[in-house]
């Protein structure tokens, strides 16, 4: 005789699965990861333009207004981004890293060819990567399935 599998009592407010981390975490790191971003980003790009030279305060005023800069616009795609349709949500997450991946580049000392080559290439394999995903989890209209 065939027995039903025990249920789990744990009960999820997402349709797709369990939250880890409490509403409160999720809230915290939504403000937390782009600022984290942000400052890599910001002392990256300061290293980039400094080359190797000694650290002045117009390159710290660079590096932070950068990283302000990049924490910003990420904190708008984070919100905007998920609610728009599937094509309009990769292109702007591609244009995104792609301009950031251009704009590093071109803080160092290279030509603005291989900066605009390796942004579009990158914002290339952003936009097919998220386009790929978001289209594997999503039903015809649209609704995440995830």
């Amino acid at each position: 005789m065939a027995h039903a599998a025990p249920r789990s009592r744990i009960t999820s407010r997402r349709p797709g699965g369990i939250r880890v981390f409490s509403e409160r975490t999720h809230a915290a790191a939504k403000l937390a990861v782009p600022v984290v971003l942000g400052l890599v980003y910001g002392y990256w790009a300061a290293a980039n333009r400094r080359e190797g030279g000694p650290l002045t305060g117009w390159n710290i005023l660079f590096g932070l207004l950068t990283a302000l800069a990049f924490a910003v616009l990420c904190m708008a795609l984070l919100s905007i981004a998920p609610r728009l349709r599937r094509e309009e949500h990769a292109v702007l997450w591609g244009a995104f890293s792609g301009a950031a991946i251009g704009f590093l580049v071109s803080q160092a000392d290279t030509s603005v060819l291989r900066s605009t080559a390796l942004g579009l290439a990158v914002a290339a394999g952003v936009f097919a990567f998220l386009f790929y995903r978001y289209y594997t989890h999503e039903d015809a209209e649209g609704h995440r399935i995830e």
